[in-house]
């Protein structure tokens, strides 16, 4: 038979598959020899007291053959010859699995993304992180994968009643990644990993006879009779039955050309901030309440959130054992994001740490920050968003070296003479980072990191850097849809898609956006 068991183990006693089923014999008064197997179905870290505890919850094989654990089947046709065609603008998460979905249903899907595939865009991140010279199309956010491939593919998401999540994580493993995102609590593939994923992805997309082209661009939109009768690249039109924009958080040029050509667009409020780098072994000391972390356990987490004067102060994309990144998509704007291979095994510790931007706040600095924009446009917060980032490649000094203060001195106003080793490659630069972010943002900033040094004791150290800015959290712009058939309000067959539409927040939320788009989509097209 098989049985469902929880148990409570020490890290070094999760380790051990025979300690494990010696466990599960006590558990359900069965023999040792008569555990055949287990597969493990949730597996969390408790560290809130001074034993750090693993929880597991696993089906166990009680005297009855141990069988492998049984990955959901997908059945992807062929659509090379199929009359429908859906075009779907950008190769993200939302795109890729908007387009699985639509080959499942028998649709053929055209892929027009902007950048280069994973491999080349290696090249392009190399250029940028070692001499500071960025290609706006191939970069930490646009290219094949988005934002997230070289973002280290995080999969954990709140985003329970947007779709199932465990077919988006089932798709995953059916493409690469480890079993273990199938059951650990917060799922993680890894920068190092993620690009073969992706891959595999295109290569089945091309397989099944959709059309995958790179370097595609869309420039324009020809619309009549509110229809998209045609998109615009560099290399000439293309034409389908309908189009899925699904561009993510920073194509800035595609929001633009929307409101150019008077298709509905909202402003969105976003978040914004910095990235913080600690010591790993130090915020493992922390959490794990120890002076060295145990072996058996992984470099530690945290997740903090504060309320500032109403206003929400939080970590964003934390990455232990991680890297800070350059993540720009232009010249003359500083961008900075995080990352952590799969094993987390670099010595820092990096997480945003951003505060809540309203149209209100931005409204009331419009002066301030020389904005020279309507504060009725759709676009006032991008603007907004462009102007911080341009201040911080400045105070930077260029080529992507970013503006950086020791915690402590950021809390107490003082400037730093020096600064710690840093993981970000393009480097750093001494700058006070109150002048580069507006008062509404730093001085909450400020208050919330002498909270979180009382939750976290040690947190509030010299030890660590702020590094400006963290700025595309999510996009400051919606781009409306239908409730019910989820196109375009003005235009009938414009579905908006994933993170830069305005609905979704990571990996798993805009696959799951892009699959639910791709039905709703297929449910038109064949009915």
């Amino acid at each position: 038979m098989q049985q469902k068991i929880s148990l409570k183990l020490l890290p070094s006693e999760a380790a051990d598959e025979a300690v494990i089923k010696k466990l599960l014999a006590n558990a359900s008064g069965k023999k040792k020899s008569e555990i055949k197997g287990f597969h493990i179905l949730k597996h969390s870290i408790d560290a809130r007291g001074k034993t750090v505890w693993i929880n597991v919850t696993v089906n166990a094989f009680i005297n009855e053959p141990f069988r492998t654990r049984k990955i959901q089947e997908f059945h992807f046709t062929d659509v090379s010859k199929s009359v429908k065609r859906v075009i779907i603008i950008g190769a993200g998460p939302a795109g890729l699995f908007a387009a699985l979905k639509l080959i499942e249903q028998g649709i053929k899907p055209i892929m027009l993304e902007r950048g280069k595939d994973v491999r080349a865009r290696r090249r392009d991140l190399a250029l940028l992180n070692k001499e500071g010279i960025i290609n706006p199309d191939s970069n930490y956010c646009f290219g094949e994968g988005g934002a997230g491939t070289y973002s280290d593919g995080k999969l954990y998401t709140r985003s329970n009643k947007r779709g199932d999540i465990d077919r988006i994580l089932s798709l995953f493993v059916y493409f690469g990644a480890e079993e273990n995102i199938l059951y650990d609590t917060h799922p993680h593939i890894g920068t190092n990993k993620l690009p073969q994923i992706i891959t595999a992805i295109r290569n089945k997309i091309v397989e099944c006879g959709g059309e995958f082209l790179f370097e595609k661009k869309v420039t324009d939109t020809i619309i009549s009779n509110e229809e998209i009768k045609a998109v615009k690249t560099t290399d000439g039109l293309f034409t389908a039955d309908a189009y899925i924009l699904a561009t993510g958080h920073s194509a800035r040029d595609i929001f633009t050309l929307l409101h150019d050509k008077n298709i509905l667009i909202h402003a969105k409020p976003f978040a914004m901030g910095v990235r913080i780098e600690h010591p790993q072994n130090l915020i493992d000391s922390i959490q794990y309440h120890c002076t060295t972390r145990n072996e058996f356990l992984q470099p530690a987490s945290y997740g903090l959130v504060n309320q500032v004067d109403n206003k929400g102060v939080f970590s964003f994309c934390m990455c232990p054992g991680g890297i800070i990144a350059p993540a720009s998509t232009d010249i003359g704007e500083l961008v900075v994001n995080g990352w952590s291979p799969s094993k987390r095994n670099n010595p820092y510790a990096n997480s945003g740490i951003v505060v809540q931007v309203e149209m209100e706040d931005v409204i009331k600095t419009i002066g301030n920050w020389q904005l020279a924009i309507d504060k009725d446009s759709p676009l006032l917060l991008m603007e907004f968003q462009k102007t911080i980032e341009q201040k911080a490649f400045v105070a930077g000094g260029g080529k992507f070296v970013a503006p950086a203060q020791r915690l402590v001195d950021f809390v107490e106003n003082k400037i730093s003479s020096s600064l710690p080793d840093c993981s970000y490659l393009p480097g750093i630069h001494s700058a006070e980072i109150k002048n580069i972010l507006p008062e509404f943002i730093s001085e909450r900033l400020k208050i919330a990191f002498r909270s979180f040094g009382k939750k976290m004791k040690g947190y509030l150290t010299n030890e660590a850097v702020i590094v400006a800015t963290e700025s595309r959290t999510s996009s400051p712009v919606r781009i409306p849809r239908d409730n019910e058939t989820l196109h375009h309000p003005q235009i009938k067959n414009l579905y908006p898609c994933g993170e830069g539409a305005g609905y979704a927040g990571g990996i798993v939320s805009a696959a799951m956006d892009g699959e639910k788009i791709a039905g709703k989509l297929a449910d038109v097209l064949i009915r």
